[in-house]
This record gives structure tokens, C-alpha cells and sequence, in this order.
């Protein structure tokens, strides 16, 4: 990634911060309505899971100039997914669901540009936690 890709993803997830909890309940009920199945890899208290997915979020954002930071906290954290059945195909629907809740999101924010800049954030988050 570039620095301004870095720079245009931690300044736009920067601005997610304030509402992470909506945010993620956003995400999780869009990821749940384009594959159901899902669901069955949240047992737990869903504000914590997405209190969770924040924190890991604001982690990897705040690491993207060395990735190398937090690499093997991620493929622990992939690891951890294909041992509860994350398949492959699975992050493809995460991807989905994540973009589109950015999108609505950010609004008019969601410049090409920033969808470009999250694109590969995204693929070097989803490349670090596949097999």
C-alpha cells in the first residue's frame, strides 16, 4: 500500500471510531443477510463480538505501515477461524458486507479513491489470515 492508501484508510476508520458499535452492528446484520450461515460462528453476546471486531480493526489500521507488527497475531486470528469452519469463500461475503456498510457509512466520503485505499487494506488483512 502506499502511504496515501495508509493515510486515507486510518483517517476514514479514524472517523468510524464514534460509532464502531453501530458500525459493526451494521456490518454483522449485513454479513448475516447476504449468508445466514454465518451465524453460526457467533454464539456469543453480538455487541461484544462487534466490540471485538472494532478493536481488531483499529489494531490492523493502526499497523499498516508494518504489517509485519501485527502478522502473526493475524494468522493466529485466521487460524483460529478455519478451526471454527471459516471456509475460504467466507471472507469474499466479509469483504462484501464490509464494503457496503463503509459505503453507507461514509457517504459521499467513499470516494474511489478510498474504496481503492480499502481494497488493499482489506486484501492484505484477509492474505494475512488465510492458510
Amino acid at each position: 500500500m502506499t502511504p496515501r492508501e495508509i493515510e486515507l484508510v486510518q483517517t476514514t476508520w479514524k472517523g468510524m471510531l464514534p460509532i464502531r458499535d453501530t458500525f459493526a452492528e451494521i456490518f454483522y446484520g449485513k454479513l448475516f443477510s447476504l449468508d445466514g450461515g454465518l451465524q453460526r460462528y457467533f454464539g456469543g453476546d453480538m455487541k461484544e463480538q462487534g466490540r471485538n471486531f472494532a478493536a481488531m480493526m483499529s489494531i490492523f489500521v493502526r499497523n499498516l505501515e508494518e504489517p509485519e507488527t501485527v502478522s502473526v497475531a493475524l494468522r493466529g486470528l485466521g487460524r483460529r477461524h478455519v478451526a471454527y469452519g471459516v471456509r475460504p469463500r467466507d471472507y469474499e461475503t466479509l469483504s462484501v458486507a464490509l464494503f457496503w456498510t463503509l459505503s453507507h457509512a461514509l457517504g459521499e466520503a467513499f470516494t474511489d479513491e478510498v474504496e481503492a485505499a480499502w481494497r488493499g487494506a482489506w486484501q492484505r488483512l484477509a492474505d494475512a489470515m488465510q492458510p
